[in-house]
């Protein structure tokens, strides 16, 4: 079952919870009680077999190679 963070509107407390994919986007509860937390965009990095973290082109920049579903560079 995957994690999600949220943020509580009420005393701003970012905390995780536990939840099906189905219940991801579900107001929750806070540690401390308040009702309505919202659910955060999660950040992730990607690593590749050498280690090295895949990063997105900067969204200013030019694709130097086109096709595929990251600009050609899925092998």
């Amino acid at each position: 079952m995957p994690t999600y963070e949220f943020r509580c509107a009420t005393c701003e407390t970012v905390f995780e919870d536990r939840r099906s994919m189905a219940a991801a986007d579900d107001p929750a509860t806070c540690p401390d009680g308040h009702v309505g937390a919202k659910r955060l965009l999660s950040v992730f990095a990607a690593t590749s077999g050498g280690g090295d973290t895949l990063r997105a082109a900067p969204s200013n920049s030019t694709p130097s190679h086109s096709g595929g579903c990251c600009g050609g560079g899925c092998h």
